[in-house]
C-alpha cells in the first residue's frame, strides 16, 4: 500500500503547526510582542486549525504522535499506517525548527549579545525555550518538580485527545459540523495550553517538542536544550502525553461511545 498522501498530510500538517506555533514563542522571546499566555495560546490554536484544514483531505490531520498512537490503540488506525505518521509528524516538526532558527538567527544573536547570553549555558534556556518546553528555567519563580511535570503533561494531553474524540466521532450527536471541527480542536488546544503552560510550557506533542529541540542542541545549545540531566525530557514531554492519550482513547471507546450509542432517552 502507498502511503505517500498520509507521509504528505502528515509531514506538511506538523511543519506549518510548529512554524506557526513555535514562531509565536519566537516572537515573543525575542520582540516581547505579546502581552501574556493568551495570546501565544490562540495562536496554537489557529494553528493548529490551519494546519488540519490544509491537510485532512491527506491524511486523517492528526499531527501529534500521541494522538496517532491512540488512534491506533482505539483502533481509528491501522497499524501498518503508524510508522509513516510518526515519521513524517518528526521531521515535519524538524524541518519547522530549522526554518524558524535561520529565520530568526539575525535576532537571536543580537539578543543573546544584548542580554550577556552565551549559547550553551543554563541562562541560554531563555533562548532555547523557542524551540523546545522546559519545566525548570532560571528565571522562573515557580518550583516544578519533574513527577508534577509529567502529570501537567499528561492531563494536558488526556483532555485535549479526548476532545478530539468527542469532536469527531459519529456516535456524539452534538458534536459540530466537520467543517468547523478543526476550530473546535483548536480551541481546544488553546484551552489546554492555558491550563498547563505555567508549569511546563504546555508541550502536549512530542513531535512539536522533539523536532525543535534538536535543533536547538545542534546549533550550540547542546545539554541547555534540555530541561534536566534526569531524563525530565523523556519522561515529561514524550512518555507523559503519550500516556495521557492512552488515558484519553481508553475511557471513550470503553466509557463514553458505549453510553451514546445506547437508546436516547428524554432528560425529565
Amino acid at each position: 500500500m502507498n502511503y505517500d498522501r498520509d507521509f504528505v498530510g502528515e509531514f506538511l500538517g506538523t511543519f506549518l503547526l510548529v512554524l506557526f506555533g513555535c514562531g509565536s514563542v519566537a516572537v515573543d522571546v525575542l520582540f516581547k510582542s505579546y502581552n501574556g499566555l493568551f495570546q501565544i495560546a490562540l495562536i496554537w490554536g489557529v494553528a493548529v486549525s490551519l494546519a488540519i484544514y490544509a491537510t485532512r483531505h491527506l491524511s486523517c490531520a492528526h499531527l501529534n504522535p500521541a494522538v496517532t498512537i491512540a488512534m491506533v490503540v482505539s483502533k481509528r488506525l491501522p497499524l501498518k499506517k503508524m510508522p509513516a505518521y510518526l515519521i513524517a509528524q518528526f521531521i515535519g516538526a524538524f524541518c519547522a525548527g530549522l526554518i524558524l532558527y535561520f529565520l530568526f538567527e539575525p535576532s537571536i544573536a543580537a539578543f543573546e549579545t544584548a542580554q550577556s547570553i552565551v549559547r550553551g549555558t543554563p541562562d541560554s534556556m531563555k533562548v532555547a525555550k523557542m524551540f523546545g518546553e522546559y519545566y525548570q528555567l532560571p528565571e522562573s519563580t515557580s518550583v516544578v518538580s519533574m513527577p508534577l511535570a509529567i502529570g501537567a503533561e499528561a492531563v494536558g494531553t488526556f483532555l485535549l485527545v479526548l476532545m478530539i474524540f468527542s469532536l469527531t466521532e459519529a456516535c456524539n450527536l452534538g458534536r459540530p459540523d466537520n467543517n468547523f471541527a478543526p476550530l473546535f480542536i483548536g480551541l481546544a488546544v488553546s484551552s489546554a495550553i492555558c491550563l498547563v503552560a505555567p508549569l511546563t510550557q504546555a508541550g502536549l506533542n512530542p513531535a512539536r517538542d522533539l523536532g525543535p529541540r534538536l535543533v536547538a542542541w545542534i546549533f550550540g545549545w547542546g545539554a541547555a536544550a534540555f530541561p534536566d540531566q534526569s531524563g525530565g525530557f523523556f519522561f515529561v514531554y514524550i512518555f507523559a502525553p503519550v500516556i495521557g492519550a492512552l488515558a484519553a482513547g481508553w475511557l471513550f471507546t470503553g466509557i463514553i461511545e458505549p453510553l451514546m450509542k445506547k437508546t436516547e432517552c428524554e432528560c425529565r
